[in-house]
């Protein structure tokens, strides 16, 4: 495994990911799995509105997403609710880093995401999170890795060295960010701002349209699954348990 996110890992204040049927047991998650997806550049969102608006196809692995939401952007991870299930095929790592809160595992194990591939970083301060955040991308042990910048000011500088970490490999690079930095320049390739429940524009996408509202039908959704796009969610964020 690679050094610095095995590191990462031992921390004490890092919270990996278990079954509901497996009690407090933690288990290591394999090295890992080949799958259809490596070498690609884009992964399949699994909204036809959303796949059909992004220049890609889909979601782009060969650079970084931002999303802009008013919220803690917890509530635009139902964007990413279908690739996280399909990404849990390939056995590897799904960072959070700096979450804002807890997700609730019955309801991610409940959309086919295998839970004990969460790994929960929580940064001390945001040196950390610039570092753990990079570790994590360059790393080939994370399918997706998910960061929450929050209303915290990067650097063009720092945010660039973000992005060509997430140009190394196949790993989904997802950074949510506040709407007060909507104006700002950033080298994202797919830039995304959460205007309304299930309503998303795109600002910024490499070699396609910018300025485009997508609205995602509740037609889109599993039947029968919950959707996500309100997240039940414990209150603190160094919890080791979701219940």
């Amino acid at each position: 495994m690679n050094d610095p996110l095995e590191h990462i890992i031992s921390r004490s204040d890092t919270w990996r990911g278990f079954s509901a049927n497996q009690g407090a047991t933690l288990h290591r998650i394999p090295t890992p799995a080949n799958s259809d997806w490596h070498g690609t550049d884009s992964v399949p969102t699994g909204y036809t509105s959303l796949d059909n608006a992004i220049q890609l196809g889909g979601w782009p692995q060969r650079g970084s997403i931002e999303v802009l939401s008013d919220s803690c952007g917890m509530g635009s991870m139902g964007l990413f609710m279908p690739t996280m299930e399909k990404l849990s095929e390939q056995g590897r790592w799904q960072a959070f880093i700096a979450p804002p809160y807890t997700p609730y595992a019955p309801l991610l194990a409940a959309r086919g995401i295998d839970t004990r591939q969460i790994l929960m970083v929580h940064p001390r301060n945001r040196e950390e999170l610039l570092w753990a955040t990079e570790q994590a991308l360059r790393s080939t042990t994370c399918s997706a890795v998910f960061s929450w910048l929050g209303a915290t000011a990067f650097r063009y500088s720092e945010l660039r060295k973000l992005q060509l970490a997430a140009a190394e490999n196949d790993t989904l690079s997802v950074l949510f960010r506040a709407t007060s930095f909507m104006d700002s320049h950033t080298p994202a390739s797919l830039r995304l701002v959460m205007k309304a429940y299930r309503s998303v524009e795109i600002l910024k996408q490499r070699g396609g349209r910018k300025g485009v509202t997508v609205d995602i039908p509740a037609t889109d959704d599993v039947p029968g699954q919950p959707q996500l796009w309100e997240l039940p969610m414990t209150s603190d964020p160094r919890a080791t348990t979701s219940a």
